[in-house]
């Protein structure tokens, strides 16, 4: 993918919090992300996946510009947004657009579901009157929603309509790149599968780029066409969906892998889990050098670099990045199932 083929463009971005210290201390800062490049490409799905506290929501809201990005750049269609100002972003607001994680507290109880899904032709100035409620029963029809719930509150609906309604109002402007952060982890197994049958279906009939935030790998295997993998605000492998299933070379891929479900109970029966020894480090006091090592079942192999040096994220193959030391063009890591045993 070039540049130019781009929907939206993250280069090396960064998003610190500074935390305590009360009103003239320095404090300490969370490293929520750090150094995190990614593409978008036209009418592309990427899934960007890790465990609660990697950064990924992170990522979205710097997106979004619903936080400030500490340093990095982020181009819509080129244009770079990174610091613009609200009144300078709103017109870019139309092309860019989120899918929350909960269908309730995203939407406004004191607004029917019509007014909300037709809140963003009424501030742009693109419809009103007749024509608003004409695009506004559209959008519905198109989401799965009956033409009554128009009238109705968010807490009168269940959390699929509810969620239905969130992905009405992010499209109803048409954008071309939508952020969908998590969108039906609050929801039930059943509901979750006809909302990303639903978001796969507008995505190939409207075209619009998606960044989808989850942590569940059967939905990104079955949802997206890339995998982008982060752990504790860094991205660590990056690659196709089919060769990130086939092929994953990160350890903590692998891991991550070994840990999600399928659907053949044979299979599963056979599969062999990697359990990660310790907890996630804290963002206040990231490790040095990879921020894995001190989880890594490989580690003592790649030792002393791994605490000294902090992996680039290199082409192992085309298409296919990984930040690992263990990693190089035609040297693949090892499969930590059948070299754990070995390092123990």
């Amino acid at each position: 993918m070039t540049s130019a083929d781009a929907a939206l463009e993250v280069r090396n971005l960064v998003k610190h919090y500074r935390v305590g210290g009360g009103i003239a201390g320095k404090g300490s800062l969370v490293h929520a992300v750090d150094d995190v490049s990614f593409e978008l490409g036209s009418g592309e799905l990427l899934g960007l996946v890790g465990e609660s506290g990697s950064g990924k929501s992170t990522v979205a809201n710097c997106v979004m510009r619903l936080a400030e990005p500490t340093t990095g750049e982020i181009l819509l269609r080129g244009v770079d947004i990174t610091h613009l100002s609200r009144r300078e972003m709103r017109p870019l607001r139309r092309e860019l657009h989120m899918v929350f994680q909960d269908p309730y507290s995203s939407l406004n109880p004191r607004m029917s579901c019509g007014a909300i899904v037709g809140e963003p032709l009424r501030l742009h100035g693109i419809a009103k009157g007749r024509d608003l409620r004409a695009r506004v029963e559209e959008i519905f029809d198109l989401v799965g929603l009956r033409s009554e719930l128009r009238y109705r509150y968010p807490h009168e609906l269940s959390g699929g309509q509810r969620q239905r309604v969130g992905l009405a109002r992010a499209l109803i402007l048409k954008p071309s790149v939508l952020i969908a952060d998590e969108p039906v982890s609050a929801l039930d197994v059943s509901v979750q599968a006809s909302i990303l049958n639903l978001l796969r279906d507008l995505q190939r009939e409207m075209g619009f780029s998606c960044l989808f935030i989850t942590h569940d790998l059967a939905t990104v295997e079955f949802l997206c066409d890339r995998v982008a993998v982060m752990y504790l605000g860094k991205l660590v492998e990056l690659a196709p969906r089919d060769e990130l299933f086939r092929n994953p070379q990160h350890p903590y891929t692998q891991a991550l892998l070994s840990a999600a479900v399928v659907p053949d109970p044979d299979e599963q029966r056979a599969r062999r889990r990697v359990v990660l020894e310790g907890d996630v480090p804290s963002p206040l006091a990231p490790p040095s050098g990879c921020r894995f090592h001190t989880r890594c079942p490989l580690e003592p192999r790649s030792a002393p670099a791994s605490t000294d040096e902090e992996p680039p994220l290199a082409e192992f193959a085309p298409g296919h990045l990984v930040a690992c030391h263990l990693v190089a063009p035609g040297r693949p890591a090892p499969r930590i199932v059948e070299e754990t045993a070995k390092i123990a």
